[in-house]
C-alpha cells in the first residue's frame, strides 16, 4: 500500500513538473515568435533607410530642366543602456543610446527625446519584462512648457507559474510634436525588472 501511495505521488510530481515545463516552453516559444518579427521589421526599415538615402542623393527632377534634392525624414532609433528607479514617484525610468539616426529635428539625451521641429511623428516602443507582478506596462509621456501629457500607453499581465516570466509589451502610434517637446519612457512600478537587451527593449521615432 505505501508503494502504491509513493508512486502515485511520484506520478503526481512529475505531471506538475511536466506541465509546468510546457508552459514555460509555451511562453519561450511565443516570445520567439515575437523577435523573429521584430528582426524583420527592423530589416524592413533598414531597407527604406538605405533606399531613402539613395534617394536623396540621386535627387528627383521638379521640372524638365531643374532637378531638386529630396530632404531625408528624421529618425531615431535607441536602445537601453540603464535604468534608474524613483521610489518617491514608484517609477523605473529608462536611459538610452543611440542605435541609428537619420535627419535632423531629434535629438537623444539620456532618458528623454527633445524634438527640435515640430510636425507629425510616429512613435513606438517595446520592452521586455521579467517581473512577477502579474501586470506590467509602460508609458509614453511628452512634456512641453511645464505641461505632461501621456501619449501612449502598453499593459501586459505576465504568465504565472513559471521561474521566469517574459512578456513583452509593444505600442505605436502617430502624434503631432511641438518644437522643443520632450519624450520620455517610464514604468509606473519602482525596481521594475526588465531585460535590457536590444533586440527586445526599445524607442523609436521618425518624421511623417
Amino acid at each position: 500500500m505505501e508503494k502504491h501511495v509513493v508512486f502515485l505521488v511520484a506520478l503526481v510530481c512529475t505531471c506538475l513538473v511536466l506541465s509546468l515545463l510546457l508552459v514555460q516552453w509555451r511562453h519561450i516559444h511565443s516570445l520567439r515568435v515575437e523577435l523573429m518579427d521584430l528582426e524583420l521589421r527592423v530589416r524592413e526599415l533598414q531597407r527604406g533607410q538605405d533606399r531613402g538615402q539613395e534617394e536623396g542623393q540621386e535627387g528627383f527632377c521638379c521640372s524638365s530642366h531643374t532637378c531638386c534634392g529630396v530632404e531625408q525624414r528624421s529618425f531615431l532609433h535607441l536602445v537601453p543602456a540603464l535604468t534608474q528607479s524613483y521610489d518617491e514617484r514608484d517609477l523605473t525610468v529608462l536611459t538610452w543610446a543611440l542605435g541609428r539616426s537619420q535627419g535632423a529635428g531629434l535629438q537623444v539625451s539620456g532618458e528623454t527625446i527633445n524634438v527640435t521641429r515640430e510636425g507629425l511623428y510616429f512613435i513606438y516602443s517595446q520592452v521586455l519584462y521579467s517581473d512577477t507582478t502579474w501586470v506590467m506596462g509602460h508609458v509614453i509621456t511628452k512634456r512641453l512648457e511645464g505641461a505632461e501629457t501621456k501619449l501612449m500607453k502598453c499593459l501586459k499581465s505576465m504568465p504565472s507559474n513559471v521561474s521566469l516570466p517574459l512578456n513583452t509589451c509593444y505600442t505605436a502610434g502617430v502624434h503631432f510634436l511641438e518644437s522643443g517637446s520632450l519624450l520620455e519612457l517610464s514604468v509606473p512600478r519602482k525596481s521594475a525588472e526588465l531585460i535590457l537587451s536590444a533586440h527586445a527593449t526599445f524607442f523609436g521615432i521618425f518624421s511623417l
